[in-house]
Formats: C-alpha cells, structure tokens, sequence
C-alpha cells in the first residue's frame, strides 16, 4: 500500500498496464510485485505510442517510440492542463485510427490516465461518461477514477470545465 497526498492507501495495481479496448491502454509506473512490494515499470517498445502524465526517469520508453509527456497533478486543473488532456485524447484516438497501439500512464495508471482514456473513448463516442468509468473501473481496476473531481470533470464535459476554468482565471 501507498499512500500519496490526503489520498486514502491505494494499492499499486497488480498488472503494468491493462488494455481498456483494443489498442487502447492504461497503465502506471508502478506495479505489485509477487512479495506484495511495489515494483517498478519500465515500458520499452511494447506499444507504438506512450503517453505520459507522471513522468518519472528510467521508465521509457525507448528511443524511436512516440512519447508525448503533459504532467498534471492528480488534482484540481486549470485550463491550460484540461487543454492538454484534450489534445492527449485526440491524438490517442488519431493512433487508434490509425491502428497503432496506444498507452497512458500516470503513477498507477488510475486517475490522470483514466481522464485521458475516458474523454478519449466519450470522444469516440463510446456511451456515456458513467459507463465509459464503468468500462475503464472493470478493465482497470475498481480504484480507477477514484478521484471524484475527475468524475465531476467526465460528467460535466471537459470542454465545458476548461471554458468555466479559463473564466474563472
């Protein structure tokens, strides 16, 4: 168990990464290992883009795999961090469109990475936002999403709270 911030002890996820629908990934720097420590995740060239939210050195990926790196707290964002989750999202699903895999990472591949897997399949039109959270909790882990501020954002349309949070700056 570990324990971030004024998070309740979250549990480093059992698997480095799960795949959320085909192609499309999550997943973390961290992982329990078989003794029940935290291991790290190094990711290589297992997936044709890595996007990353949590960067962290000595976790990849290697040379010549597309990286795109937009740290965000695991918090509150303003309007120019909701802006780079958008962008993420869309240029996830432009790879997909392309048939190549995709991963998001954050630091157990729960919330930062949920915001971008999840904006990213209501962009490509996968139902609502309460079962895209679903979908990503049953694939991922019950503890995706566990942020209820990043719920609120799904729900409410990250278009909509980057306009509300650039007025409110």
């Amino acid at each position: 168990m570990r324990i971030r911030g004024r998070q309740p002890a979250v549990p480093a996820p059992e698997r480095p990464w799960s795949e959320i629908v085909p192609g499309l990934w999550m997943g973390g720097h961290e992982v329990r290992g078989r003794s029940g420590r935290a291991e790290p995740v190094v990711v290589r060239d297992e997936f044709d883009v890595v996007q990353t939210l949590l960067r962290l050195p000595g976790h990849g990926p290697d040379p010549g795999v597309e990286h795109h790196v937009w740290p965000i707290p695991d918090g509150p964002l303003d309007g120019t961090q909701l802006a780079g989750v958008m962008r993420l999202a869309r240029a996830a699903n432009e790879a997909l469109d392309s048939g190549r895999r995709v991963l998001v990472r954050c630091y157990h591949g729960y919330n930062r990475s949920g915001l971008v897997v999840a904006h990213a399949l209501v962009q490509r039109g996968h139902s609502s936002p309460d079962e895209v959270i679903q979908l990503i909790r049953a694939r991922r882990s019950a503890w995706a999403l566990h942020n209820e501020l990043f719920v609120e954002y799904l729900r409410a349309g990250l278009p909509t709270v980057r306009l509300l949070e650039e007025l409110a700056e």
